[in-house]
């Protein structure tokens, strides 16, 4: 029998990154692609990719994973299950939040959080770390120390009781960051005009969710994004602006870029293909779809599309925030919930990659024409991989993880509550139809996803830490 020359060689497939197409086969040694080109040497296995895209796995950047809201909700997934359902979505990397309370040492919420990642994680993952706490000690210590450990990014929140910073801790945040070369990543509403909104909205009797959107003026978006704005430029801090929501808000991060401002902006599928409407719905039935900020209108769909195209906003996350629709989640107000008391978030890892695919290839959406393909990899993996500075990650190169999702792009799935194989129990997308499916996912040349089921063993995904400053600049979009 001849000596196989890789471990692995996907064979015969269409292979994508953001920049080609080109028919090819892919050798694999040692999880990393070892080589690419025309009629490859024999592999100890073979994939025939014969008719398939062979694209780069997924990276969601956004992820709320095994973590305790500051309401004292715990996620419905585990690492183990999210990361099950990344693999099932043809996500390859996750990074989630290691989420400071108040009172909690920010070394002790990393090393603990770790170990949870360590235990269940089936894909690759990294941290951000949530700072809701930020005294002396985790400012002067914990921080500089964490980050040079490689855990390069920190979020903040403008809004929520019990986790917003005030402007002034916001730059003393942003300084931190500038000191020691981080990304500060934000959750950027006016929280003065929610909890007004909220409180008077609650004196009516108006509790329904529905009135959730109305709850989250649109001006609370591009009033907190234009103050985050002006106190980054004041430090010269680079930021990600996260889960853009309007048109204005997207206008204003396009308006900055062009200034030559350090900022990066990204949005989620629930403002691409959900809308306030969807929240109006029987009982508590519009739970379901309540996240922060809200989903909006058809017109700000159609201008955070415009946004992708012209690249003022650079990666689509999921802002997986799986809560179940019962007492231990979305309910546990009881059931006569107000729509103050509805644990915010919706589960998307698992959906995020059809829904973009379905829209941009199969639909074909105009904005992304003739590059609909080599778009759909830049949003959805090259560019995080750039951003947050993931090694090895994002993109089918010799050197590079070979982190690889095989797709049938003809393949029409309809999206179901039960197809899902999160913790969640339910999808707010059920009933849409996608046509393109990831049908093999390989983590470091390890089958981690076949024909719908995951075989990745709990504990194989690894630990990817990010040292050595920030990745890449924004350029103007």
């Amino acid at each position: 029998m001849p000596v196989s020359a890789f471990d692995l060689v996907i064979r015969n497939g269409t292979v994508v990154t953001a920049t080609d197409v080109f028919k090819g086969d892919v050798g694999v040694t040692r999880g990393q692609i070892a080589a690419i080109g025309q009629k490859l040497a024999p592999g100890r296995e073979e994939i025939d990719a014969r008719g398939k895209l062979v694209l780069p796995g997924g990276i969601d950047s956004h992820t709320h994973i095994e973590q305790l809201s500051a309401a004292g909700i715990m996620n419905a997934d585990t690492f183990e299950s999210a990361t099950r359902a990344a693999a099932f979505g043809g996500t390859t990397t996750v990074i989630s939040f290691a989420a400071q309370h108040k009172g909690m040492s920010l070394r002790k919420v990393v090393d603990d959080y770790s170990v949870l990642a360590a235990r269940g994680a089936m894909v690759d993952y990294a941290f951000h770390m949530i700072v809701s706490d930020p005294t002396e000690a985790t400012l002067t210590r914990d921080l500089p120390a964490l980050i040079a450990e490689g855990h390069a990014s920190i979020k903040l929140f403008m809004t929520y009781d019990k986790l917003k910073v005030e402007d002034e801790t916001l730059l003393d945040v942003l300084a931190v960051a500038r000191e020691h070369k981080a990304l500060v990543c934000v959750h950027a509403e006016n929280h003065g005009m929610i909890a007004w909104m909220g409180r008077k909205l609650l004196a009516e009797g108006k509790t329904a969710p529905k009135y959730h959107a109305v709850s989250h003026p649109r001006a609370s978006e591009t009033e907190a994004f234009t103050r985050l704005i002006s106190a980054a430029a004041l430090i010269d801090q680079p930021i990600m602006i996260f889960h853009v929501s309007t048109a204005e808000g997207a206008a204003i991060v396009g308006d900055a870029r062009r200034q030559g401002l350090k900022v990066f902006a990204e949005t989620c599928p629930q403002y691409l293909f959900l809308t306030a409407a969807d929240l109006d719905r029987p009982g508590l039935e519009g739970a379901k779809f309540m996240c922060s900020p809200p989903p909006r209108d058809k017109s700000d769909q159609e201008a955070l599309w415009a946004a992708l195209a012209l690249g003022d906003l650079q990666t689509v996350s999921s802002d997986h925030a799986p809560y179940r629709f019962d007492a231990s989640g979305k309910l546990s107000g009881g059931p006569n919930s107000t729509f103050k008391q509805i644990a915010n978030g919706l589960p998307g890892l698992e959906t995020r990659m059809p829904l973009m695919f379905d829209a941009m290839v199969s639909k074909k959406r105009p904005e992304f024409a003739g590059q609909a393909l080599q778009s759909f990899v830049n949003l959805t993996a090259t560019q995080p991989a750039r951003i947050y500075n993931l090694a090895g990650k994002g993109n089918i190169a010799v050197g590079l993880d070979a982190d690889i999702a095989i797709w049938d792009a003809n393949r029409r799935v309809t999206l179901t509550d039960a197809l899902m194989v999160g913790n969640t129990g339910y999808t707010p997308f059920a009933g849409r139809t996608v046509k393109g499916w990831p049908e093999t996912v390989l983590v470091r040349g390890r089958t981690v996803a076949r024909d719908g089921a995951t075989v990745g063993p709990p504990g194989s995904g690894r630990h990817i830490l990010r040292t050595g400053g920030w990745a890449a600049e924004p350029t103007g979009g």
